[in-house]
C-alpha cells in the first residue's frame, strides 16, 4: 500500500503571492519525503488561481534536487496542450535528473478556458489524447520512431534524453471516459480516480464501475494499479478541521465552475468563488470525508481502502489558503502515526491479496 501527497498549488486570493504558493509546495514535498510518503504529485493548470503549476515535469526536476527518496509525479500533464516531441524529451530529462523517480501521469484536460489559450479545441481533446498516448509509448521505448495520425504527425524522430526507467516510467491515466479506462486496463497502465467530496457510496460505485470495465476486457481490476485522490485531514482542533473542509469546498467550487464553463472573474485571473448547483453543505462534506480525530481518520481510511481496494492513496495537502505550518505538521503526523496504523490494520487484507 502506497501513500502520496497531491499538491495543486492554489492561490485563494492576493493575500497569497505566487512565490509563496510555490514555496509552500516545495516545503510540503520535502516534508513528505522526510515523513516517508511514497510519492509527491503535481497538477497542471494555467491562466487562473485554481492551480499555479504550469509544468509538473519542471516541478519534478526541481524537487529531484531537494529530495532523497520520494517518487515524483505529474498528476497530470494535460497532453493536448503539448507538442509530443518536447514532452517526451522533458519526461526523459525529469526521469534522468530524478534518478528514475518519475511517475508519469497524463490526462486529456477539462477546462475550456485553458484550451482556448493554447489554440486547441476542447472537443478534439479525447482524440488527441489517444493519439498522444500511442506516441508516448512508442517514443519512450524506441530509439527512433514516426507517427501519422489525424491530429499528430511526426517524421522519423529520435528523442535525445532517454528515461532512466526501462522501458518507460509508470504511466498513470486520469480520465472519466470509460473507453480510456478500458485502454488503461487493457494496456497495463495505472489509473487515478477520485470520489471528489462524496462518501463511501461513491467509492463503491467507482469500484463496481472499474470492475465491470475490466471484466469486459477479460481482466480483473485487481491486476490494475488504482490510485485514489482523497481529501483527508486529522486533528483534534475543530478550527483546523473546519478550515480544511471549507478549503476543500473552495477547490470544488472553482473546479466545477471551470469545468462547466460558468466560472466568472473580475480581473481575468482570480476566479470568483460561487456555490455550485446541488452543493453539499460543510457538514455533509465533513461527514463524507476522512476528516476528524487521528483514530477516526485511520478507521475511515481503512474502511475506504477496503471498499475501493486501491494500491495507492494520494492525500490532498494543498487546498486554498490552508495554513502552511499546520499542513506541514499534518504531513508529519501521517508519516509517524496515520500511515503506519493504516498499514497495520490492512496487513492481513493485503497479505491475503498478495497470496491470491
Amino acid at each position: 500500500m502506497e501513500f502520496g501527497v497531491f499538491i495543486l498549488m492554489q492561490q485563494r486570493g492576493y493575500h497569497q503571492t505566487s512565490d509563496e504558493v510555490l514555496n509552500n509546495a516545495v516545503q510540503q514535498t520535502v516534508a513528505a519525503d522526510q515523513a516517508g510518503f511514497d510519492t509527491a504529485w503535481y497538477a497542471e493548470h494555467h491562466f487562473s488561481n485554481y492551480g499555479l503549476c504550469p509544468s509538473p515535469l519542471m516541478m519534478v526536476a526541481h524537487m529531484a534536487a531537494l529530495t532523497k527518496r520520494i517518487r515524483l509525479g505529474s498528476a497530470v500533464c494535460v497532453l493536448p496542450m503539448y507538442h509530443p516531441a518536447r514532452l517526451l524529451a522533458e519526461a526523459g530529462f525529469a526521469d534522468s535528473v530524478s534518478n528514475g523517480r518519475l511517475e508519469f501521469g497524463v490526462g486529456s484536460g477539462y477546462q475550456k478556458y485553458e484550451f482556448d489559450r493554447f489554440g486547441v479545441k476542447i472537443e478534439d481533446a479525447p482524440a488527441i489524447f489517444n493519439e498522444f498516448l500511442d506516441v508516448i509509448q512508442t517514443g519512450l521505448k524506441d530509439k527512433s520512431f514516426h507517427y501519422d495520425g489525424k491530429h499528430i504527425q511526426l517524421p522519423e524522430t529520435a528523442i535525445s534524453i532517454r528515461t532512466k526507467q526501462k522501458p518507460l516510467p509508470p504511466i498513470w491515466l486520469a480520465t472519466g471516459h470509460p473507453e480510456t479506462k478500458a485502454r488503461a486496463i487493457r494496456e497495463g497502465h495505472n489509473l487515478f480516480v477520485t470520489a471528489l467530496l462524496n462518501g463511501k457510496d461513491k467509492l463503491q460505485e467507482i469500484r463496481q464501475g472499474l470492475s465491470d470495465i475490466a471484466q469486459k476486457q477479460g481482466k480483473s481490476i485487481d491486476d490494475t494499479k488504482v490510485g485514489l485522490l482523497r481529501c483527508a485531514f486529522a486533528s483534534d482542533k475543530e478550527a483546523e478541521l473546519n478550515s480544511y473542509v471549507e478549503n476543500a469546498r473552495f477547490q470544488r467550487r472553482l473546479s466545477e465552475g471551470l469545468k462547466f464553463r460558468r466560472a466568472q472573474s473580475d480581473d481575468g485571473f482570480m476566479v470568483n468563488e460561487e456555490p455550485g448547483t446541488n452543493e453539499l453543505s460543510l457538514e455533509q462534506i465533513r461527514a463524507n470525508l476522512p476528516v476528524g480525530s487521528v483514530d477516526y481518520v485511520i478507521e475511515r481510511m481503512v474502511e475506504e481502502i477496503r471498499i475501493l481496494k486501491p494500491k495507492h492513496v494520494a492525500v490532498q495537502t494543498q487546498l486554498g489558503d490552508f495554513d502552511q505550518k499546520t499542513m506541514l505538521k499534518q504531513i508529519e503526523l501521517w508519516g509517524t502515526r496515520i500511515i503506519p496504523a493504516i498499514k497495520r490494520e490492512l496487513g492481513e487484507d493485503f497479505s491475503k491479496r498478495a497470496a491470491a
